[in-house]
Parts: C-alpha cells; structure tokens; sequence
C-alpha cells in the first residue's frame, strides 16, 4: 500500500473528527433557525468529545489496573472521565439553550434569526439586549 493511503487508513478517527467539526461549524454558521444552530453546537462538541476519547486510547493498552507483570501498557483514563463531565455539561447547555429558544418564541413569534433582528431593529431596540421598559411590561 502506498504511504498517504496507509496514514489514512491508520488515521480514520480524526477524519471523522474533522468532517464532524465542519459540519457542525457550517450548520452553526449557515443556519438561521436557532434550533438548528443548537444542533450544529451539539454536533461540533460531539466532534471534541470523539477527539479527546480517541487521544486518550492507546493501541494495545488496557484498563489501568495494577497487574504483576510490570511490562503492561495503560491507556491514560483522565481524558474519559473529562470526557464524561464535558456530556453532563454539554446537556445542560443544550437544555438551557432551548429554554431560551423557546423564551424568544414567546417573545417574538419567531426563532429565525434574522426576523428576530428585524423585529428588535424595528421597535427601535439595540441589537444586544430588549429595552427595560418592554421587561417591566411584561411582569
């Protein structure tokens, strides 16, 4: 076999980390609705997780558990244990993010991007944030 197609094949993981980082990059990036947006989020942070798990393997190694040959290779565990943190957090990101998504449908009727835009540009609202006479109106 010749040499780029070996690297290839011996490096399968991080291409598929590579096409699922610019996937979820270009939905985040091309996409209006902000569900979508959240989606691409999700998959681009699937894409780091599937990165940090596959740096964290060894080829050969086993569970780091003291046995009475010495000569045995371990696969490090921290980079799993981060990883399962990172899960718990990433669900609570993606569930606070909807919360919000749903705040602005009931605030704007939309969850467009840009018609969310257009509404606040033309009640005369900066871009940041809602005036605070519209948050008074609505308690």
């Amino acid at each position: 076999m010749s040499a780029p197609v070996s690297v290839i094949l011996d490096s399968w993981n991080y291409l598929v980390v590579i096409c699922l980082m610019m996937g979820g990059l270009f939905i985040v990036i091309s996409q209006n609705n902000l569900v979508k947006k959240l989606v691409g989020l999700a998959i681009f942070q699937t894409s780091v997780f599937l990165f940090y798990i596959s740096v964290g393997k060894m080829a050969g190694g086993t569970a780091p558990i003291l046995m009475k040959s010495g000569d045995a290779a371990y696969s490090n565990p921290l980079p799993h244990v981060l990883i399962l943190t990172a899960i718990v957090v990433g669900v609570a990101t993606t569930a606070l993010g909807l919360a919000l998504v749903l705040r602005i449908n009931a605030a704007f009727g939309s969850i467009e991007d840009d018609e969310v835009l257009a509404m606040k540009a033309a009640d005369g609202e900066p871009r940041g944030r809602r005036g605070e006479d519209d948050a008074e109106d609505q308690q």
